[in-house]
């Protein structure tokens, strides 16, 4: 935000402090208390400061809504982003309403913002199923929270191996089965957050008052949105494991919807698999089989072409051509370029005079030439 305050000053239309309303609503009424514009890369926008805002704005590994400001004639303004600045939410405009004075509407996307609040919360069921399968040393180290994937980071010092990932994603599924309840407590003093048993958040600052997010046994410190229970999250597939640092590995994973999407691009590649091997209906046996013999056929492949180098070896040393006392070879066939770099380099280990090696060919699979040189190094 440096290059927002370079580029203009707040202009203010009315005093007065932001509330946050969004853990209880989607759409509220507010005023505009000031604004901007900014200029980043050749784009420019508008910051807003609302007086009430459900909207939330991006922190704790949590994207920012997106929405609307309506005005009190109807005309809707588009809310791209929203960031945070000084713990206050800062709505993102391309366009500023005609009138700023009056009353709007603030109004998030409600259906991307519950995609965001199942992401969020099933972060919260994997990092418990996470402890319970790998150990207690699991800690969060990030994560990120969008309305398409969720990506969690975690101490734990090895790969986290295929059964393992099923076992979590076992437990995660029964706790989403189960509907568990939201539990959300507010404002409540940090000591006695911690008595609850709740975990604060790696790279967290918390003051004397801290909010926290209880879903069954599993209890976070958290200032993210959420859903009002863990069945509405749907299911829970992760896609990918791997390591970001040394200690640190990382979980990506999808839910509800996307979940869904995932598991129907995992059938469908599996019945095109299917099909390319006669609908096998043992397709691990089909493929083991076919992988055997490519490999019994690369084999044979191997020694023929080795037999073949050594033919065409044999012929071009029969064949005696001399220019200027120099031996020469010349090569001039449909032959593949490999091939022929791996006569002359035979050719260069056998020969003890001085020699040049020239081929010009054409290889089968296309129609550029392809033209290869070698000299004798006493040459």
């Amino acid at each position: 935000n440096a290059a927002a305050v370079e580029n203009g000053d707040w202009e203010i239309l009315r005093e007065g402090e932001q509330e946050f309303v969004g853990y209880d609503y989607t759409e509220y009424e507010c005023h505009i208390l000031r604004y901007r514009k900014v200029t980043q890369k050749k784009n420019s926008f508008y910051e807003l400061v609302l007086d009430y805002t459900p909207f939330y704005g991006e922190m704790g590994g949590q994207v920012g809504d997106k929405g609307f400001l309506i005005a009190s004639d109807g005309t809707k303004y588009e809310i791209f982003d929203t960031k945070r600045e000084n713990n206050l939410a800062i709505h993102l405009m391309k366009k500023l309403p005609a009138s700023l004075e009056g009353e709007f509407r603030a109004v998030v996307d409600e259906e991307r913002r519950h995609r965001i609040e199942a992401n969020h919360s099933a972060t919260h069921l994997l990092h418990e199923a996470l402890r319970e399968v790998l150990g207690a040393h699991v800690e969060q180290k990030g994560s990120f929270v969008s309305d398409e994937v969720l990506r969690f980071d975690f101490a734990h010092f090895a790969k986290v191996e295929p059964e393992q990932l099923r076992a979590v994603e076992r437990i995660v599924a029964a706790r989403i089965r189960a509907c568990i309840p939201l539990q959300e407590y507010r404002e409540v003093p940090i000591d006695e957050a911690r008595e609850m048993g709740a975990m604060a958040l790696f790279g967290e600052k918390y003051g004397d008052h801290v909010r926290v997010i209880r879903f069954g046994s599993s209890t976070e410190f958290c200032g993210g949105t959420h859903v009002a229970s863990t069945g509405v999250i749907g299911t829970l597939r992760i896609t990918s494991e791997s390591s970001v640092a040394a200690g640190v590995r990382r979980i990506e994973a999808v839910t509800g919807a996307a979940a869904e999407n995932y598991l129907y691009e995992q059938a469908d590649m599996i019945d095109a698999i299917r099909q390319l091997f006669n609908n096998s209906p043992q397709l691990k046996t089909a493929i083991r089989k076919t992988l055997e013999e490519n490999a019994e056929l690369g084999k044979q492949v191997g020694e023929y072409v080795r037999e073949q180098i050594a033919e065409k070896k044999r012929q071009l040393l029969e064949k005696r051509v001399e220019v200027g006392g120099v031996r020469l070879f010349l090569v001039e066939k449909e032959v593949p370029a490999e091939i022929v770099k791996d006569i002359a380099f035979q050719i260069a280990g056998e020969l003890h005079e001085p020699f040049v090696f020239i081929a010009a060919c054409v290889e089968p699979s296309s129609s550029k030439p392809s033209l290869t040189l070698m000299i004798s190094k006493d040459l």
